[in-house]
């Protein structure tokens, strides 16, 4: 199950997001998508779990706070 994450802090690292993910089931993968052109963060990824941990944090952290932020957390959807 792929999950995108919405308003992360741009201080958020990938060993970060997948530690908090980490807490619901096997996290597979870890995106965090950065500008093309400076580097900088853009605010949001996709994390990859197994679907009944996928579906578990979906429920338990959307709206949690991460750096003074409440996260985005939904099912991905293709382009």
């Amino acid at each position: 199950m792929k999950i995108f994450v919405g308003n992360l802090p741009f201080s958020a690292t990938e060993d970060e997001v997948r530690e908090l993910f980490a807490q619901h089931g096997e996290v597979t993968s870890v995106t965090l998508v950065t500008d093309r052109h400076t580097g900088q963060p853009r605010g949001f990824g996709f994390v990859e779990m197994e679907d009944e941990g996928g579906r578990q944090a979906i429920a338990k952290l959307n709206n949690e706070d991460l750096g003074g932020r409440p996260l985005r957390v939904d099912e991905a959807h293709s382009k």
